[in-house]
């Protein structure tokens, strides 16, 4: 008695599972970051301050300081608190909604998982910017019907750092989120550890120097409203390996050895 074997036609290969695509990935981590109760409250929140600083900044304060660029200025300060929350979340949702062993098994390849969310909240990021800027438009009509001479005054090289900016931190909170993989945790150390940073360069005699390579706030606090120089583009790279580029690395590398339980 013998076996038939039957041979594959010559062409013709075994069809191989390749899994989601990141695009399909990236849009899963979109909707789970505006369908949660947190992140819309979140999104809903900044949008609302938005469109309130907007307002007031055109028609507020004295006709120098009612103008494009410090309108968008003024619109940093929610989205750089807000935003890299929404970062946070994004990174360590996985582990907070229990939903790792779920959303590994469907996606063996945790990296790209990883990548899907870091580009989901830059998106996101990205979307909130170009929101702010349109309310920053609608708060400079605002200045100019109410007399302020030159209300659509602004530098694009200040704008363009300040999308930088937001980005960064952004990118900044999920490398937090990444490492500590818990929610609280990630949000108490990206707002307190870097004040507490500056406060010691600020502190300690001497430090000053040193602490410009190694501070990245002063950099970007600063980049919304004056263009940096040359010299200052240097100490904010080396600044943001220290406290993005090694806690992101420290963080993929955690997030793809992690037990899943």
């Amino acid at each position: 008695m013998s076996t038939a074997t039957v041979t594959a036609p010559a062409g013709r290969t075994t069809p191989r599972t390749s899994g989601p695509s990141l695009g399909l990935l990236v849009r899963v981590e979109l909707r789970k970051a505006t369908d949660t109760r947190a992140g819309r409250w979140l999104l809903g929140i900044t949008a609302g301050i938005a469109l309130l600083v907007a307002v007031l900044g055109g028609l507020l304060g004295s006709d120098a300081d009612r103008t494009l660029g410090d309108i968008f200025a003024l619109q940093m300060l929610p989205l750089s608190v807000f935003l890299p929350v929404v970062g946070i979340l994004t990174a360590t949702g996985e582990w907070s909604q229990r939903t790792a062993l779920t959303t590994f098994a469907l996606v063996p390849r945790r990296g790209r998982v990883v990548a899907a969310k870091v580009l989901a909240a830059l998106l996101l990021g990205l979307a909130a910017l170009v929101v702010a800027f349109g309310l920053s438009c609608l708060g400079a009509v605002l200045a100019s019907s109410s007399g302020a001479p030159d209300a659509w005054d602004a530098s694009g090289a200040v704008v363009g750092q300040g999308f930088l900016a937001l980005e960064v931190g952004v990118l900044w909170a999920m490398a937090f989120g990444l490492v500590l993989a818990n929610p609280a945790a990630a949000i108490v150390a990206y707002f307190a550890l870097p004040i507490a940073f500056s406060v010691v360069g600020e502190l300690v005699p001497g430090l000053d120097d040193a602490w410009q390579w190694l501070d990245p706030n002063q950099a970007l606090e600063r980049m919304p409203t004056e263009t940096l120089a040359a010299g200052d583009w240097g100490k904010f790279a080396v600044s943001c390996v220290l406290w993005i580029a090694i806690p992101l690395a420290v963080g993929v590398v955690r997030t793809l050895r992690r037990e899943v339980k």
